[in-house]
């Protein structure tokens, strides 16, 4: 299996820079067995049935993205901030713009009440203790951070203050993810009511996307590709909901891959039980899927982990089929994009 295998062209201008407003006015590509209908995610109250499950991702995005300066002496020097992850002991995991210049113990100043030194620096990033922790750090980052675009859009213009709403999914409980799980981005609290009120049933689950998500593969023989890990957990109730679904025969949707990919890692033994932990679940074509029976996710970058997953729960001639439609009608690609809903 060839990287090459996932390639295909996609037209400059098909990549979104911004969502759809309202955000349930996106298109909808339904690929349901040989048919394909170009629908909107508005329609997703039509195309769902009662007791079908979707799996959402409460993550929230931190505004991770951070300008600041250091000084020494007299000169003061600008430097950008990524943040990747919280560690155990309350620091933080970054990438640094520039990085070769930062020397360990410098402090770097973000705004008058967000500061962080550095505690330790290796040759990719840095390690920042910052000055506060707990609801004082969360509401200096929001005032101080910016959303941490992918790298994509940034390319197209930079990260504004209508992206700290765009890229936030309406239903954003627990702070830690430094990518949107963006297919869950087409949701508003209307659309998830009308789906309600058909009988339609939500559970929700916690992937903390990271950075990760947008390495490229390097690897021309794909199986040998290493995933990065990002930390999930489903807990008993959402286990136990997902069971129940599939013991009446209702299908369950998880919205977007990394919903997929945790509900898939916590049936590792065969079957949906609660986890938590790091995952870094490789879905190929060739791959049994355990609890997914569909998906609804947005369009993919060529030759990226993802291509596979969507190849792998479709066949990798049907989601040929499947881009090459959506790149023929004009749908928008990646994070801000239109959708899609994989039926296999």
């Amino acid at each position: 299996m060839k990287l090459s295998d996932f390639d295909f062209n996609l037209p400059e201008d098909l990549i979104a820079v911004r969502p759809a407003s309202p955000r349930t006015s996106a298109r909808l590509l339904l690929a349901q067995g040989d048919s394909l209908q170009d629908r909107h995610v508005v329609d997703l109250v039509d195309i769902l049935r009662k007791g079908d499950r979707l799996v959402l991702n409460n993550t929230k995005v931190i505004p991770a993205r951070l300008f600041g300066t250091r000084q020494r002496g007299e000169a003061v020097a600008r430097i950008e901030i990524t943040l990747l992850e919280p560690q155990a002991s309350g620091h933080w995991r970054a990438l640094a713009k520039p990085l070769r210049k930062v020397n360990p113990s410098e402090m770097i100043r973000f705004s008058d009440h967000l500061s962080a030194t550095v505690a330790a620096k290796s040759e990719t990033d840095l390690t920042l203790a910052f000055n506060l922790s707990g609801v004082d750090f969360d509401a200096a980052l929001l005032e101080a951070g910016m959303m941490p675009l992918p790298p994509y859009i940034a390319a197209k213009r930079p990260a504004d203050a209508q992206d700290k709403t765009d890229y936030q999914t309406v239903f954003a409980r627990h702070a830690g993810a430094v990518a949107a799980p963006t297919a869950s981005l087409h949701f508003d609290t209307d659309l998830l009511a009308a789906l309600a009120a058909k009988g339609v049933d939500f559970t929700e689950i916690t992937l903390h996307v990271g950075a990760g998500t947008f390495l490229p593969v390097k690897v021309e023989n794909v199986t040998s590709h290493k995933m990065h890990a990002e930390w999930g957990q489903v807990s008993e109730t959402a286990a136990a909901e997902i069971a129940a679904t599939k013991a009446a025969g209702g299908r369950v949707i998880p919205v977007g891959t990394t919903a997929l990919r945790l509900i898939e890692s916590a049936a590792h033994s065969g079957r949906i039980a609660p986890w938590q932990g790091e995952t870094d679940i490789f879905i190929y074509p060739g791959y049994k899927f355990r609890v997914a029976d569909a998906l609804m996710t947005n369009f993919h970058l060529p030759k990226s982990t993802l291509m596979m997953l969507v190849a792998a729960l479709m066949g990798q001639e049907r989601i040929k089929t499947i881009y090459d439609h959506a790149i023929a009608q004009r749908y928008r690609f990646f994070s801000y994009g239109d959708s899609s809903l994989l039926l296999p």
